[in-house]
Order: C-alpha cells, then sequence, then structure tokens
C-alpha cells in the first residue's frame, strides 16, 4: 500500500488517499483529486513539490500540472527533508494510525476506554 498525500504549504490541511502501486496515472489521478477538493475548500493550487520518483517525472505528470496550471518543483535527489511536510504527515500516519501500540486488555470481557 501506498499513500499519495498533497498538503497545503499554508494551512497545512492534507489531503491523502491510499492506493496499491505509484505509477504515474495513479498519481495525476491524485493531483487531479486533490486539487479539486483543494478548491473546495477556497485554496488554489500553484506549485507541487515531490520527490524524483517516476510518477514524478513522466510525460504525463509534466501534461497534468500543466492542464491545471500547476508549477512543479522537485527536491534534490536523496534529501528527503526538502519535502519535509509530507514526509513528518507520513510519519504521523505510521507512528499514530497505522502502527500505533493496541491497548491490550487484562480482563477477557474488559471494555476498551
Amino acid at each position: 500500500m501506498r499513500s499519495h498525500s498533497v498538503i497545503d504549504d499554508h494551512s497545512r490541511i492534507a489531503y491523502a488517499e491510499v492506493h496499491d502501486d505509484e505509477t504515474a496515472v495513479t498519481a495525476t489521478a491524485v493531483l487531479t483529486r486533490a486539487v479539486a477538493w483543494l478548491a473546495e475548500r477556497g485554496i488554489t493550487a500553484e506549485r507541487v513539490l515531490s520527490d524524483n520518483g517516476s510518477p514524478y517525472i513522466s510525460h504525463l505528470w509534466r501534461d497534468t500540472c500543466a492542464e491545471l496550471s500547476i508549477r512543479h518543483q522537485r527536491t534534490r535527489p536523496r534529501r528527503p527533508q526538502t519535502n519535509g511536510k509530507v514526509e513528518r504527515f507520513h510519519r504521523t500516519l505510521a507512528d499514530g494510525w497505522g502502527y500505533a501500540p493496541r491497548l491490550y486488555l487484562s480482563k477477557p470481557n474488559a471494555v476498551p476506554l
């Protein structure tokens, strides 16, 4: 499973989808839906910052950004901190949701709080 996430740099509002792949088709579809979702909340997408993964160097990604009037920038190779907001968002999801320690009850019929 792969998380595709878009975070507004100013408000920090996040849009995320989980998919089985990281193809250009999936990534551009997520971007298109994220831009529409953000627009419904009064946020206009002007730029997108991505890593250098194969979906983001594709012609489809380039063309989709052009159609959406979004300027695409890439992070420096092997520098995930450049994309720190989304990296931190993924870590928060993993720590607090995906891999959070589970509360195990000592009594078989106890009701969790």
